[in-house]
């Protein structure tokens, strides 16, 4: 026996021929009071090279060598009986453990890990195209519940599904377990047998709404507020805030009067202004009265012969009567129902205030943000905002989990395969903040665990301009804080080199499929913890199906072949031969 750092060579005096294959299996080396165990990382002449993992300690395998084995320890295959110890879960426990597959190493080894130890925490699952993502991830979650004795009846697992492949997979659940149910949401609004995704506008915040219009840079965010805080007062019944839409409108077009502007211009925005926001008090038609005569606002706007108003001074202190300084705008509450038209007059009279503002380029980063708001209106996803009843945010999250018979939704599907890119990542940060802070605000912290599963992850866990334009990303700051909260990410991707930094270092437990462009695999290396460079080898190797799974909850880096997904994911490839071929008469 030799030593090098943490690698063992022993030279064998078994005949090779006799065994099919060495490499990979494990043994111990026994040495009076300690028993080491390593994995037979290659042979060559007759030499083994022996990775140490970790020691035997009562029974109990523990990662990690302390102390190096002697030369003189004796080296033998582990027995079938101690491999479970290292490599899967000692004495299975229903409610504890999980199953995933079974080892290509040793024949009939289930590989398993504590529940725990895997979903309280952060995951993520890679491969390139083509190689079991799909399916290792649908057998992941059909795994969950295929229980004989209990049921996992509180798991609340949102899937943001970019191809809309997970439906076949899990829409009869209920197969496996009659208490669980499966909800689909779709972004098809032909697809009859999915609901159509709808967001209530009045339960987002500026960020979201940042999002929602492409907002590039946060100048644009205090016209956002400011609107949002306009729509708390135009959306509203104008009996409940009668002074405070007055104050509103008079404060603008007090600023207009003394922006300095001809008098046809000052003349021509009063009127457009008083001609789309107006209440009973304070209009065109709104009688001035003046010792001696009355007239209407409107005949006060009149220009003389020398070109100006005559009636500016009136016209002032008119205004200055629906002064109330006492009034403060907040920001809407989400306790009333508004759209995207309210929002969209919100913020055009949040931009008619603005156009006094010194500077041309902030006006037009502005008014940028109506343009895209108008844009939005008129296209086909404006009716994802389209929610004919007012909803809280906690009865909406709570819809969300419910299904027609009033039963808990375990599983719930989000097929965004309808949008594009864009507004994809848009809606899944949305979700992901809403999820968050419904969490957050729990009175019993993690009493309702969520598990939001990104496939495509790299469409939309990016390092792009959120921390420059919100401050933080919502995915980094759910790994960061999520698993306090019980807000846990999956992340399944063919890109991880395109994945956020942050989101990714944040991740505990790996399932990696079969990797080979250079980039992933290098950036893999760089930035996963723990992860060797016998790992990185196997990569290129493996076998549709197969995975390396390491992290947390698994003991050893482990090789597992992941049992089929029934039914299975709707993820094959395009069948060219089927498609291309006709039989000739």
């Amino acid at each position: 026996m030799g030593l090098e750092e943490d690698t063992v060579l022993v030279k064998l005096n078994i005949e090779l021929k006799e065994f099919q294959n060495l490499v990979n299996l494990h043994v111990v080396m026994e040495d009076d009071d300690k028993i080491i165990v390593g994995e037979i990382a290659s042979i060559k002449d007759g030499i083994a090279y022996i990775n140490l993992l970790g020691e035997i300690i009562d029974n109990k395998f523990v990662f990690g060598v302390m102390r190096k084995p002697s030369f003189g320890s004796s080296v033998k295959l582990i027995s079938k009986e101690k491999i479970p110890m290292i490599i899967s879960v000692d004495n299975y426990k229903e409610r504890k453990d999980l199953y995933i597959g079974t080892s290509p190493i040793y024949d009939g080894v289930k590989i398993g890990f504590n529940i725990n130890d895997f979903f309280s925490n952060h995951f993520a699952i890679f491969g390139n195209s083509g190689s079991g993502k799909s399916w290792g991830t649908a057998h992941l979650i059909q795994s969950i519940f295929d229980k004989k004795n209990t049921v996992a009846y509180r798991a609340s697992i949102f899937i943001f599904d970019a191809y809309g492949e997970y439906h076949s997979a899990f829409k009869e659940i209920s197969k496996l377990a009659p208490e669980v149910s499966f909800k689909a949401y779709t972004t098809n609004t032909k697809f009859s047998d999915s609901e159509t995704i709808k967001i209530p506008l009045w339960l987002l915040d500026v960020d979201d709404i940042a999002l929602l219009l492409n907002a590039e840079k946060p100048t644009q965010l205090p016209i956002i507020e400011k609107a949002l805080k306009l729509v708390n007062v135009f959306a509203r019944d104008e009996a409940e805030v009668i002074k405070q839409k007055n104050d509103i409108i008079a404060r603008a077009i007090l600023d207009i009067l003394s922006s300095g502007k001809s008098a046809s211009q000052i003349r021509d925005q009063i009127f457009s202004v008083l001609s789309n926001y107006k209440t009973k008090d304070l209009n065109l038609d709104s009688q001035i009265y003046q010792p001696g005569y009355v007239r209407s606002l409107k005949q006060c706007l009149i220009i003389d012969s020398s070109g100006k108003i005559r009636e500016m001074e009136l016209i002032t202190k008119y205004m200055q009567s629906f002064l109330d300084n006492s009034i403060e705008l907040t920001m809407p509450d989400g306790s009333f129902k508004y759209g995207l038209n309210d929002l969209k007059l919100a913020l055009d009279f949040a931009l008619i205030s603005e156009g006094s503002l010194n500077s041309e380029k902030i006006y037009d980063e502005a008014n940028v943000l109506k343009v895209r708001l108008r844009t939005l209106i008129n296209s086909d996803y404006a009716t994802y905002f389209d929610c004919k009843e007012y909803i809280s945010i906690d009865d909406y999250i709570k819809n969300l989990l419910l299904v027609g018979n009033g039963r808990k939704a375990q599983i719930i599907n989000f097929n965004i395969n309808y949008v594009d890119d864009r507004f994809a990542k848009t809606l899944t940060k949305i979700y992901s903040r809403l999820l968050f802070e419904y969490a957050k605000n729990l009175d019993k912290r993690a009493s309702l665990p969520f598990h939001i599963i990104l496939e495509e992850a790299h469409r939309y866990v990016q390092n792009d301009n959120d921390i420059n334009l919100l401050g933080y990303n919502i995915f980094d700051r759910i790994t960061k804080e999520g698993r306090k909260y019980g807000v846990l990410l999956g992340l399944i991707s063919q890109r991880p080199s395109d994945l956020s930094e942050t989101s990714i270092s944040q991740c505990s437990n790996f399932l990696i499929f079969k990797m080979l462009h250079p980039r992933d695999i290098n950036y893999i290396k760089e930035m996963v913890p723990n992860i060797t460079s016998e790992i990185i080898k196997r990569l290129r190797v493996l076998q549709p199906g197969n995975c390396i799974a390491f992290g947390n909850a698994f003991r050893v880096p482990v090789l597992v072949k992941l049992d089929k997904p029934n039914p299975a994911p709707s993820s094959s490839s395009c069948d060219i031969s089927t498609n291309w071929f006709i039989d000739r008469k």
